[in-house]
């Protein structure tokens, strides 16, 4: 039988995190007890720096519930940074790790299919949601035109997939060794080229509280996953800045045209395209090459992802 262990990261969870605990330990116990899943498997709850009372809510849990373990970060540190840490820290003594949000949005039944992968030789299991209806019609359209973004600038992906995964030893091992400090755990997965299963799901009403991810969250999350994966936004640039000097040229002509047969105000014209045509141009460019920048000052400081503070064996 394997070892399993569930991470789930929290952060101002404390009005949902009993009913999580209580869902997601009465699964552990039914696939104990029918032989799926040894009997030293644990969930582990990732406090990621929470100003309420979640942690005092995790000590709780360790307390009273066989199989629970708590992390407490010093500090928010980020979902992607929180999930990261509990999984380098029970790599070692699990045979797989799951992944899933507090807010059981994502299906926590799928989880022995998730395991039925496994066991044929999976090392990455995804779930994918295959409904948003929950989700208003401004995010399910942001997130599907992100996806197919992301795809277009040829970063790898999986469509619908947030961070609802079960990754083996192996490929945790794998995870490991990628160091970068602009973590995007949903471009680096699909990289590591394991073998990889799909398991579909209906995504859920949260049961209570309110998500964390913001529409600026969820957009800073999004631009690294681009920036950190992909050149592209960098090849078009060029590429527009090469069309801007096929137009600039014809509309030199005009000018000189229009000067010269009178017909324009003298500097007028110049000062205008240099504004709204160069301008633009020069600004879109600052912008996405500053967000490149921005990243290599991340990556060359070479911070630590986390710092644990007390870890509940």
């Amino acid at each position: 039988m394997m070892t399993l262990a569930i991470v789930i990261p929290c952060y101002n969870e404390e009005a949902v995190l009993a009913d999580t605990a209580a869902e997601v330990t009465a699964i552990m116990r039914d696939l104990t007890g029918r032989g799926v899943i040894a009997a030293d498997s644990f969930v582990l709850f990732v406090n990621d720096g929470s100003s309420d009372g979640t942690w005092k809510l995790i000590e709780r849990l360790h307390a009273e519930l066989p199989g629970v373990k708590g992390l407490n970060l010093l500090g928010n540190v980020g979902q992607q940074n929180a999930i990261m840490a509990g999984m380098m820290t029970v790599r070692d003594r699990v045979d797989a790790v799951v992944t899933i949000d507090a807010d059981l949005q994502d299906d926590i039944s799928k989880l022995e299919e998730m395991i039925g992968y496994y066991h044929d030789g999976c090392d990455i299991v995804y779930g994918v949601r295959e409904s948003r209806e929950v989700n208003g019609f401004f995010k399910r359209t942001t997130a599907r035109l992100f996806y197919r973004l992301q795809r277009a600038l040829g970063v790898k992906n999986i469509d619908n997939h947030a961070d609802f995964r079960l990754m083996s030893r192996r490929a945790l091992d794998e995870l490991s060794r990628y160091k970068e400090r602009v973590l995007y755990l949903r471009g680096i997965v699909p990289l590591l080229g394991l073998r990889a299963a799909v398991v579909s799901y209906r995504f859920r009403e949260r049961k209570a509280g309110k998500s964390k991810y913001t529409i600026g969250r969820m957009v800073n999350l999004g631009v690294d996953g681009i920036t950190g994966f992909s050149a592209t936004p960098i090849n078009y640039i060029i590429g527009a800045g090469c069309l801007f000097l096929v137009v600039c040229f014809f509309m030199v002509l005009y000018i000189l045209w229009s000067f010269f047969m009178g017909r324009a105000v003298s500097g007028w014209t110049s000062i205008m395209l240099s504004m709204w045509f160069i301008g633009a141009v020069i600004l879109l460019s600052i912008g996405v090459i500053g967000k490149y920048i921005a990243n290599i000052f991340a990556e060359v400081k070479r911070r630590p992802l986390y710092h644990i503070d007390t870890f509940l064996d």
